[in-house]
């Protein structure tokens, strides 16, 4: 498990998180799951783009460029749609929908991965 910060605004984005980082890991990502809890997350890397095709329910995706900065949140990305990270995205981080407003996450901000999340 790993734990996602907020190191602009000093807040917690993910207490528990687990990494995508195999092909079929981020193909598959929360796909069979019936919601994700406060503090839940999916670190997916590399990813520039997410799509929630057969998902049932909504997600906040904050996209981060190599730096772990924030390049695009989309917030509440309700399920068969598409989200793009833009230009400079790298990483893909999957909240529970709400999580990037409770957080204050917004673009600019810096995200640190911690190891060793609750779990």
């Amino acid at each position: 498990m790993i734990r996602i910060v907020n190191v602009s605004k000093r807040t917690t984005v993910a207490r528990r998180a687990r990494k995508a980082e195999s092909y079929w890991a981020r193909l598959v990502g929360l796909l069979g799951r019936g919601g994700l809890d406060e503090g839940e997350g999916l670190l997916l890397s590399p990813c520039s783009s997410v799509q929630t095709f057969f998902m049932r329910f909504p997600i906040d995706v904050i996209f981060m460029d190599g730096e772990a900065r924030v390049v695009k949140v989309v917030a509440g990305l309700k399920p068969f749609r598409l989200a793009l990270g833009g230009r400079g995205a790298r990483d893909a981080l999957e909240t529970a929908a709400g999580t990037a407003a409770r957080s204050g996450t917004a673009v600019g901000d810096r995200l640190a991965v911690e190891e060793g999340g609750e779990g």
